[in-house]
């Protein structure tokens, strides 16, 4: 036949036999073990020469910044009936801070300002990871 014999085997090819030839032997047999060594990474370094903090890593991610005036719910039939120049209650009060979301999470609230013809947001009050968890 040509299949080897565990007997004929070179050293240090494990076998399923136990016969203390190799690492995977588990009859009794002691392994050498050596603790793994690594060097240490060198820190990047910024476009400044200065090393980088983990922010800097991340200032240049665009995020999707967006406010939310207010909120209404709305029945299927009334929104089908929806034209130009038809107009939409919120619930929100004149006045009332709005929600500041950036990417669908709010951070901040903000009152409306007009800059010129564009609309703003004065930000008055960052949330507290607490008040972000109980929405606000």
């Amino acid at each position: 036949s040509s299949l080897l014999e565990p007997a004929e085997l070179p050293p240090g090819i494990p076998t399923m036999m136990g016969g203390g030839r190799g690492p995977m032997d588990l009859g009794g047999g002691a392994a050498a073990v050596e603790a793994a060594t690594f060097s240490p990474f060198a820190a990047p370094a910024s476009s400044m020469g200065t090393p980088a903090s983990g922010l800097d890593l991340i200032l240049d991610v665009p995020l999707e910044v967006s406010v939310e005036l207010g909120r209404t719910k709305m029945l299927i039939k009334d929104i089908v009936d929806l034209s130009a120049g038809s107009i939409i209650e919120l619930e929100t009060i004149v006045g009332e801070p709005v929600d500041i979301v950036v990417n669908g999470k709010l951070v901040a609230k903000g009152e409306v300002v007009v800059i010129e013809d564009n609309f703003g947001v004065r930000v008055t009050e960052i949330l507290t990871p607490i008040e972000k968890a109980a929405g606000g």
